[in-house]
């Protein structure tokens, strides 16, 4: 570009308006129902606190409520590192205090699952605002929306504005899938995104922690799988780390739901369980490779059952995900003992009725520890049989409205990822075509649609690490967290980028290195 370009920029630049993201409050995801009136009130660091509502059924034992209530107080003061000077008192109200009610038993020392009540209101009004959820979850949610409504006016005044806010999510499944296989992630990381989670409102980590490239899982009853399927003895996750996970998690409201998938994607597992792979055949010899689980073996099914009895044990979650997708044929038809037993089992030349006799077994294995079963959509295609109740993910973006309806007029729950693949990156603000989906843009009944029961955004991990793990997916799945809470007539692209352009702003203002949506800057 010669010195006339540069000029030209130059010129544009001047004469467009600086596109500082605003400094009033944007609510992420919107609400159900906002009533603000222009009416503000004074916040102050010294003065405002956080507290339990005398008529509440939690009080200062909930220590999930107690670590929440001064995780936000240091989240709604630390807006501004940078003090403008000091703070110029204003006429305004003051705002002293949130009291915080719990309506129900409050479930504070549980984990949340799939059934958990997420709702809550909200009543802003001098000097004493109320948050009230009929469960913890519910108040966790409210406090996020809470932190986000106080904004500092051009003095630095903390201030809020009265209003009456009702919520609750459309959806009770909304994840993200971390990959932890393709590439290690430090647990300080998966915390990290666990709490960009909690300030987008998502609920669900699918947690992808082993594959083809690494075993980082360090199982107690086999050890081996991680010494020697890891990357290497520091690229592990110990039964301390994994419960850290768990329990920061909980703390957010926030489920864990590990994937151990098989019978594809499980070369890092043969490393340190001998016989547990396909020995795959050249003509009349073997080739040394090893393709899928080898399905056609007792000792197999000994060493899934035990591992799963732990896995089970280790994850409160009630689900696991037993993937199944993208399972390869060609090792299992080149080994002649497989080939025999399709004889014996009259499976004929069709390997996916090998894959389907596998995958029953795994489904058993899982119902027999108590778990409920989520699958990658090639399950339900390759006409295993499922048992009622069994997840399935649809991921493939070809006609996956199509594949939505096949599934819930088969009866079984969805939860949506084709269109969220944050994996897949192009130039320019392609948020926006996340934001367009709706989950439940497909044919079918009133009772399909129910059994649709969210989505999830997922970032492989091929090219993802430690280093560029929060700028790609934040605030790219911000756009989907949206999509899974808000009402589904909450499509105004541009007042969703007026409120996510102030959002990632705040994350970054939080800790979150969440990458521009496009040109401006932060205020702070």
């Amino acid at each position: 570009m010669g010195p006339r370009g540069l000029g030209l920029l130059a010129l544009l630049a001047a004469l467009s308006p600086r596109s500082a993201a605003a400094s009033g409050p944007a609510l992420w995801p919107l609400p159900l129902s906002v009533r603000t009136t222009p009416r503000a009130l004074h916040v102050s660091r010294e003065n405002f606190s956080v507290s339990h509502d005398p008529a509440s059924s939690a009080g200062p034992s909930c220590a999930l409520l107690q670590e929440a209530f001064r995780r936000y107080h240091g989240y709604i003061f630390n807006l501004d590192k940078s003090q403008r000077g000091p703070a110029k008192r204003n006429s305004a109200v003051e705002l002293k205090q949130l009291l915080v009610s719990i309506v129900l038993d409050s479930e504070c020392d549980l984990y949340p699952n799939v059934t958990s009540d997420e709702s809550y209101s909200l009543v802003v009004k001098a000097p004493v605002a109320f948050l009230k959820a009929n469960r913890v979850w519910g108040a966790l949610r409210g406090l996020e929306t809470f932190s986000q409504l106080i904004y500092q006016d051009s003095y630095g005044t903390f201030t809020i504005n009265e209003c009456n806010i009702i919520d609750s999510p459309r959806f009770p499944h909304r994840g993200i899938l971390i990959d932890t296989a393709r590439h290690f992630l430090p647990i300080k990381s998966i915390l990290e995104t666990l709490d960009a989670m909690a300030f987008n409102k998502f609920n669900v980590l699918h947690w992808h922690i082993v594959d083809d490239q690494s075993f980082p899982y360090q199982s107690v009853t086999f050890p081996e799988l991680s010494n020697k399927g890891s990357y290497s003895l520091s690229h592990v996750y110990t039964p301390t780390d994994v419960h850290t996970v768990i329990e920061y998690a909980r703390l957010r409201g926030i489920r864990v739901i590990p994937e151990f998938d098989s019978p594809g994607h499980t070369q890092s597992w043969g490393k340190g369980q001998k016989n547990l792979l396909t020995p795959c055949y050249n003509g009349h010899k073997q080739s040394e490779t090893f393709g899928p689980i080898n399905p056609i073996l007792n000792s197999t099914y000994s060493f899934l059952s035990q591992l799963f009895k732990e896995v089970s044990a280790v994850f409160p979650d009630q689900f696991i995900h037993l993937g199944g997708d993208e399972v390869e044929f060609k090792c299992w038809e080149s080994n002649p003992e497989i080939r025999d037993f399709m004889k014996w089992k009259g499976f004929g030349e069709d390997y996916k009725k090998l894959e389907s006799f596998y995958v029953q077994k795994v489904l058993d294995i899982a119902s027999t520890v108590n778990k409920g079963a989520i699958v990658w959509q090639e399950v339900f295609d390759d006409h295993v049989k499922l048992q009622p109740g069994t997840i399935v993910q649809v991921w493939k973006f070809q006609s996956y409205s199509e594949e939505q309806a096949q599934v819930t007029a088969a009866g079984f729950p969805v939860i949506l990822s084709a269109p969220w693949y944050l994996d897949w990156i192009s130039y320019g603000q392609d948020w926006k075509g996340y934001y367009k989906v709706d989950p439940l843009d497909f044919s079918g009944s009133p009772e399909q649609k129910k059994l649709v029961m969210g989505g999830e955004a997922c970032l492989w991990g091929e090219y993802v690490d430690a280093t560029n793990l929060t700028p790609r997916l934040w605030p790219r799945a911000s756009a989907i967290g949206e999509r899974l809470w808000s009402h589904s007539d909450v499509k105004d692209l541009e007042d969703a980028y007026n409120r996510l352009t102030v959002h990632r702003c705040r994350m970054v203002s939080r800790g979150i290195a969440a990458e521009p949506l496009y040109t401006g800057y932060c205020n702070h």
